[in-house]
């Protein structure tokens, strides 16, 4: 995918190790679509809401929205990448990740009953239960829709939550209207894959495409907090 002309935000791409090169362009302009020459009009995502999943400060300079699939093994590596980011920069308050649903029902027909999992352990258990839930899913799950859906009440033991009410609200089936929201809004925003991710920064939706590793996004967000303080 191309990277498309600066507006606000100066960003800066890294080459660490092989050629790197993290695919990088500005919800509002205009970019190519794959394999095509025909414009792309892209739309802008919901901001921080109070019924996020986030790790961190809210008012963070630098948000990064992921829409994940847990099945995909390119989001279990960015999840542990994500992790990494909010060791350097989250204890400090510069950047926070918000957690948002991406599933790829025609090759990983389990992320979604997955997804609806997650949400169940934010019902029962708060922030804290759905992080530790995720993580754990993220950690155990052997991707390509590889993970046993019957161990899912074992996650929810392991995140601290009632097995019995996490697995009446998995059947209920109550929260997958939030689902459908957090992936209709990414396929508008143009995400074509797993995981896609946007940073939001002074006003500004930066889409990063794919399971960039670490380097590449400790340069952009180096970057983005430099211009910030010049």
């Amino acid at each position: 995918m191309e990277t498309v002309q600066k507006l606000a935000v100066p960003i800066a791409i890294v080459v660490a190790g092989a050629l790197i090169a993290a695919a990088l362009y500005f919800v509002n302009s205009n970019v190519s679509n794959p394999g095509t020459d025909t414009p792309v009009a892209l739309k802008d995502i919901r901001g921080v809401q109070s019924d996020d999943h986030i790790r961190g400060n809210p008012n963070a300079p630098i948000v990064i929205v992921e829409y994940s699939d847990p099945e995909c093994p390119f989001c279990k590596n960015y999840h542990q990448t994500m992790k990494q980011v909010m060791d350097a920069y989250g204890a400090d308050g510069k950047v926070a990740w918000v957690y948002r649903h991406f599933p790829l029902d025609s090759i990983h027909p389990k992320a979604r009953a997955e997804a609806q999992a997650m949400e169940c352990a934010f019902e029962l258990g708060g922030n804290d239960a759905f992080w530790k839930f995720t993580d754990r899913l993220y950690e155990t799950t052997p991707s390509n829709n590889g993970f046993d859906l019957s161990k899912l009440g074992d996650v929810a033991t392991f995140a601290g939550v009632d097995k019995t009410k996490f697995e009446a609200c998995i059947a209920s089936e109550k929260h997958k209207d939030r689902i459908q929201r957090d992936l209709d809004e990414v396929v508008a925003a143009g995400g074509r894959g797993t995981p896609h991710s946007i940073i939001l920064v002074d006003g500004e939706q930066v889409p990063v495409e794919g399971g960039q590793p670490f380097d590449v996004l400790k340069g952009l967000i180096d970057t983005i907090l430099s211009d910030q303080n010049s």
